[in-house]
């Protein structure tokens, strides 16, 4: 089981999205706790351990720490504007 926590950052995309987008995107971000590397998962290159998941066209991008058994998710914005 690993802990999930949400950067500032992240917490705002959450706060302006839509509620239907919301709830899809909460739910995916919980389901991270118990499997960190879901099917569909992407490593980001060019970097050590940032991962992202897609839920429709947007992207969430987090953090995953193995030794002190932690996510955290840095990003959640539609997929034109993420990677900024």
């Amino acid at each position: 089981m690993y802990a999930v926590y949400l950067e500032k950052a992240a917490q705002k995309d959450l706060d302006k999205l839509p509620k239907n987008r919301f709830d899809q995107i909460i739910s995916k971000i919980k389901s991270l706790s118990d499997n960190p590397r879901p099917t569909g998962c992407r490593k980001i290159t060019g970097s050590q351990n940032d991962w992202r998941i897609r839920i429709g066209d947007y992207r969430v991008v987090y953090e995953i720490d193995d030794k002190a058994k932690a996510v955290r998710v840095m990003r959640a914005r539609h997929r034109r504007e993420v990677y900024r």
